[in-house]
């Protein structure tokens, strides 16, 4: 059996990560990231979520460990 999720996925700084949901037909595609380095940032609607994606891809997250091997 396959361990429960926890119920709040948001990202922390102590559970840095990048979270995006799709919007519907109702409601505008969401997103949040929080890095280990402390920077926060959220957004709402398909060009600024994308924008945030390309933020946190191209100075948190995967950027600060260009160059190091883990």
């Amino acid at each position: 059996m396959a361990p429960k999720l926890p119920a709040d996925l948001s990202p922390t700084s102590e559970a840095p990560g990048l979270r995006v949901r799709g919007g519907t037909q109702y409601t505008r595609s969401q997103g949040d990231y929080a890095c280990h380095c402390g920077a926060t940032d959220r957004a709402n609607g398909d060009p600024d979520v994308r924008d945030l994606v390309d933020d946190y891809t191209a100075n948190h997250g995967p950027a600060h460990t260009k160059g190091t091997r883990r």
